[in-house]
């Protein structure tokens, strides 16, 4: 995760700016924006915590694209057509993971969809929030209202999040893994949605901006709540097995390649009752079929030396290139490093022996089955 010193930049600020300086967050440009690196419990600290209890993320940077018309039915039906997700079959009350992709194959970025009963909401990636709602709006029927919502959007995150915000709206604890709900915050209206991107159980949780700093503050005063920064969030999401749009997946990447393939559910495939049908169709239905000429896969190399972004990786036997590593960092969960990239198709088989070249010397690394650490969803 690249940054800058934040004056260097002109950067907008989130609803939560003030409170970050309160809790002497150290500040960072991403996406456009200041957002805290980390706080003065200091980054493993605050991704251990996160794995233990519950930590608070503000991720206001992201974006919430609100998708309104007469009938939304044909809204999801019409978004169907630029994502090759199952956004038909979409309930009120859901939410589904996908990705919206280009003509040539590529994942211009990945999203959420969040159904309610009468409109649709999608939140995307900071740094492409401005391309994709340009996107929808030119794709999608003029019938069809895309404004980005001027809220603030708070992550909690780990085993102690339910109690937490249940100290807020006890309603929460009926809701279950990709749930939504409008709901009410310290008066403020609101969503929430049972989701992340850590592979912890927790929520993400959308107020009005002014309300914002007032419900951090509460959520922040609940037992084993503590606030986290920017590069927990990025160790949190890679042991977790989860892409980071810019770095793992791009428009050079097919969801095939990015093994993302579980986004493409059997409706859209070649024989299902909706299939195809969207940007780039042609390469990724024939992927699915055929393979692919590398994979994402994830990666352990030995001793306790991370392996950063952009680490060549080569063949054991006879130094062959074979692709290279898109994230890399230590996992402070596993007291290890860990890393994902993309290797050639024919080496992407779980236990391959590979080597990453770090600073002109040979590391060796093994391929190893993502997420590297299980996901505590509460599915039921």
């Amino acid at each position: 995760m690249s940054v800058q010193p934040a004056e260097s930049v002109a950067l907008e600020a989130t609803p939560l700016h003030d409170l970050h300086l309160r809790l002497d967050a150290r500040m960072v440009p991403f996406a456009g924006y200041a957002m805290p690196l980390q706080y003065p419990a200091g980054q493993l600290k605050e991704h251990l915590h996160t794995r233990a209890a519950a930590g608070l993320f503000d991720v206001s940077h992201m974006g919430q694209v609100v998708l309104r018309g007469d009938d939304p039915d044909r809204i999801a039906l019409a978004l169907e057509r630029l994502i090759p997700a199952d956004l038909a079959g979409l309930r009120p009350g859901r939410q589904r993971y996908g990705l919206l992709t280009h003509e040539s194959g590529g994942i211009l970025d990945d999203l959420m969809v969040l159904r309610f009963d009468d409109h649709l909401v999608v939140v995307v990636n900071a740094a492409n929030k401005r391309a994709v709602i340009a996107h929808l709006r030119r794709f999608l029927p003029a019938a069809v209202s895309v404004e980005e919502q001027p809220a603030a959007l708070i992550a909690l995150q780990g085993p102690a999040a339910e109690p937490a915000l249940a100290a807020l709206a006890p309603e929460v604890t009926t809701m279950r893994f990709l749930d939504v709900r409008e709901v009410t915050l310290l008066g403020a209206r609101g969503f929430v949605a049972r989701s992340g991107y850590t592979g912890e159980d927790g929520f993400e949780i959308s107020v009005p901006a002014e309300a914002a700093a007032a419900l951090a503050e509460a959520l922040l005063a609940q037992p084993g709540v503590l606030p986290v920064g920017l590069g927990a969030r990025d160790t949190l999401r890679l042991e977790a097995g989860l892409c980071l749009h810019g770095a793992d997946i791009d428009l050079t990447t097919s969801p095939v390649e990015a093994s993302l393939t579980f986004a493409i559910p059997k409706v859209r495939r070649r024989g299902g009752a909706r299939a195809g049908g969207f940007p780039g169709e042609t390469r990724i239905l024939h992927e699915l079929e055929t393979g692919t000429a590398r994979r994402r896969v994830g990666l352990r190399p030995e001793g306790r030396a991370p392996v950063r972004a952009g680490a060549p990786l080569r063949s054991e036997a006879d130094g062959t290139s074979l692709g290279s590593v898109t994230s890399g960092s230590f996992g402070p969960s596993l007291g290890a490093p860990v890393a994902m990239g993309y290797v050639a198709a024919a080496h992407a088989q779980a236990g391959q022996r590979l080597l990453a070249e770090v600073r002109g010397l040979p590391l060796p690394l093994v391929v190893t089955p993502l997420p590297f650490l299980p996901a505590t969803f509460k599915r039921a």
